[in-house]
C-alpha cells in the first residue's frame, strides 16, 4: 500500500531547511492519494507518528531545449507534493530506507 502512495522523497535546499527547522519530510505521493492516506502509508512505512499532512499539487510546466534540427518543446507533468510533519524527536531515514 505505502510503495504505491508514497512514490519518491524530496531533495531539495528547501526541503533540507524543513527537516531541520520544523521536523518536515516532503515526498511526492500519487496525485489520488488524499492525506489520511499519506498519513498511514507515512506511519507504516518508517514505524513514526505524524502530526499533520500539508498537499500541495504543482502544475504542469512547458520546457524547450535548443537541438540542431531545431527548438523541441515539451512539458513536464503535474505532481503532487506532501509535507509530512512528524511528532517531537522523531526523524526519518529516507537515504537508507528501502523496501523489498
Amino acid at each position: 500500500m505505502s510503495g504505491n502512495i508514497l512514490i519518491k522523497p524530496v531533495i531539495s535546499e528547501k526541503s533540507e531547511s524543513l527537516t531541520a527547522k520544523g521536523n518536515q519530510y516532503t515526498f511526492v505521493v500519487d496525485k489520488s492519494a488524499n492525506k489520511l492516506e499519506i498519513k498511514k502509508a507515512v506511519e507504516a512505512m518508517f514505524s513514526t507518528n505524524v502530526l499533520a499532512v500539508n498537499t500541495v499539487i504543482v502544475p504542469a510546466r512547458m520546457k524547450s531545449r535548443n537541438t540542431r534540427s531545431g527548438v523541441i518543446r515539451g512539458k513536464v507533468s503535474s505532481y503532487k507534493k506532501a509535507y509530512v510533519t512528524l511528532a517531537e524527536g522523531e526523524s526519518l531515514d529516507i537515504y537508507n530506507s528501502t523496501e523489498e
